[in-house]
């Protein structure tokens, strides 16, 4: 069994979610045999030497996973793109690259975080490529934490304010985008998240059936897609 997840937000002030990621991580993920966790898995993160004693502690149990046996793949979100190798060491998971082919179920898969696929979006397209330039990290990275925590906060903010002026178009995938980078890759499975719309999408990819599997973000409940053999279940949870 394999098990994927997205888009957690976790952070201190939703202590319900971290609960209910916890006892995730106990009961259903500690027998599987790969956690993949597709992006914004914090709500935001702002370097790895800035790790607080909360997040400490969801690495720790991350790590508690791993040496227990289940292989944990961990993808940037638009939020935690700064998630480094320190991080990844001592959760003991593995740095996926946005997007990756994996093999789930007997098929090579396409995984994305899914913010790249919002190509209408001009303005968070320009930010994002700032952002993911290897010399803006570097400048990121090397500022003072209190200025990390300033302009996250600004991101954060400025984030919540456009989104709810933009049309819903505009913060979902571009339609023509999905098996443009599909057929690219030779793939007739994407799974993504960051939209927040959990569903199975059929389509078609050079003349041949597809589909767009969307993970569910976790707030009024929890989502998680499990592989198993040929049985592909996207399903959502209670956090109580």
């Amino acid at each position: 069994m394999i098990l994927l997840i997205s888009d957690l937000h976790l952070e201190q002030e939703r202590p319900d979610i971290s609960r209910a990621f916890l006892h995730f991580l106990e009961s259903r993920a500690s027998e599987a045999e790969a956690l993949y966790i597709l992006g914004d898995f914090f709500e935001v993160w702002i370097g790895d030497d800035a790790i607080s004693p909360f997040q400490r502690s969801i690495a720790q149990a991350l790590r508690r996973l791993s040496d227990s046996g289940t292989r944990i793949y961990l993808m940037h979100g638009n939020r935690d793109f700064m998630i480094g190798q320190a991080f990844c060491r001592e959760a003991g998971c593995t740095l996926l690259r946005d997007p990756s082919l994996v093999e789930l179920g007997g098929e090579q898969v396409l995984l994305m975080h899914g913010d790249s696929l919002c190509t209408q979006d001009a303005a968070y397209m320009r930010l994002r490529r700032w952002l993911r330039n290897p010399l803006s990290l570097f400048i990121l990275r090397n500022l003072p934490l209190a200025s990390r925590r300033k302009l996250a906060r600004k991101l954060r903010n400025e984030s919540r304010a456009q989104t709810r002026m933009k049309a819903s178009d505009i913060v979902d995938v571009t339609p023509e985008e999905v098996p443009r980078i599909m057929a690219a890759h030779g793939v007739r499975t994407l799974i993504h998240g960051h939209t927040h719309r959990p569903a199975i999408h059929p389509l078609q990819v050079a003349g041949q059936p597809a589909r767009r599997i969307v993970l569910g973000d976790w707030d009024s409940q929890g989502w998680a897609l499990q592989v198993d053999d040929q049985n592909w279940q996207l399903a959502p949870f209670s956090l109580s």
